[in-house]
């Protein structure tokens, strides 16, 4: 098991400089200069910054003294334009616990909500009840989750008053969960229909396996074989979805942020592209890998514990 895990994390450390590299470099490719917005400026003070940044060097000699920082001093760069001389991560730190928020609400809601709606389209499949929830859910994961956030925005929001349109920076306690509802409302619905279909699926099975015909015929009900044996048994083909739901939930804050004006990773990002601050940008897209990459070496830990083949996969005996 620790040679497995020990081959999983070098993938991840591999993939993730890789992507470091990537983003990096594309970043610095992109349209428009740093200073390009600077008018009363002399050529000699322009030299000055770039030189001052390393931006006169080629981007390969960059990415390296770049490297170099992190790995001898932890040092990510300040903000050069959004928030001058302050540290990226000093910036990351204020942003990431409101993403952090919405998101862990989001998937506190999407779990037991998508495993009750699929256990209820399982029992009572091929009745009004299951292809009502069917048609709910192919609605969800159909529909980006930035349309249902305008929409509710729109309706629950501006036109019935029943929430607030933006987020509250002042509100605490209840007081911010109530100024979140939406997003987070909007984030779960997918999750919630993905949780559903594959537990739906998983449990349909199950229900006509031999084993549930054998405790059902040794005295149990149909509900309680179902609960005791039908769900521990379909929950496990879906555990490394439920792990992956909240990258899912982190991608798709991105845009409902700036929807609803949530100072979170989300609206920092498309702030720093817009103003070309590479530092911010390059810090954001990699905090996002990071979450992705953990949460797939997640999944295939889980798999590994699980199913003993995985990690044991490709031995020569």
């Amino acid at each position: 098991m620790l040679k497995y895990i020990g081959e999983r994390l070098l993938a991840m450390f591999i993939t993730l400089f890789i992507i470091l590299a990537l983003v990096f470099c594309m970043i610095r490719m992109m349209p428009g200069g740093l200073y390009d917005e600077l008018e009363d400026i002399t050529q000699e003070q322009l030299d000055a910054l770039y030189a001052k940044h390393h931006l006169d060097k080629p981007i390969p000699v960059q990415f390296f003294i770049f490297l170099k920082n992190v790995i001898t001093k932890w040092d990510w760069g300040y903000s050069l334009k959004l928030y001058p001389n302050v540290p990226v991560w000093n910036i990351l730190g204020d942003k990431i616990p409101v993403t952090i928020y919405e998101n862990i609400f989001s998937l506190a809601i999407s779990l037991p909500l998508g495993l009750m709606f699929g256990i209820i389209a399982a029992v009572r499949k091929n009745t009004w009840i299951d292809y009502t929830i069917s048609i709910a859910v192919v609605i969800c994961i159909s529909v980006p989750s930035f349309v249902f956030a305008s929409l509710m925005q729109y309706f629950l929001g501006f036109k019935l008053g029943w929430f607030p349109i933006v987020y509250d920076v002042d509100a605490v306690g209840l007081a911010r969960l109530y100024s979140t509802a939406l997003p987070i409302t909007a984030l779960a619905l997918g999750p919630i229909a993905r949780v559903t279909r594959y537990l739906r699926a998983e449990l349909s099975e199950t229900i006509n396996s031999d084993f549930m015909l054998l405790a059902r015929t040794k005295g149990l009900t149909e509900a309680q074989a179902t609960i005791r044996h039908g769900i521990r048994n379909s929950l496990l083909p879906i555990l490394t979805t439920l792990v992956s739901m909240f990258t899912t939930i982190m991608s798709g804050s991105l845009v409902i942020e700036s929807i609803f004006g949530i100072p979170g990773m989300g609206g920092l990002m498309i702030k720093s592209i817009n103003s070309i601050d590479y530092n911010v940008t390059q810090a954001v897209l990699i905090f996002y890998s990071i979450i992705s990459l953990g949460t797939i070496l997640l999944c295939d830990l889980l798999y590994g514990v699980v199913d003993p083949r995985v990690r044991i996969g490709g031995k020569k005996e």
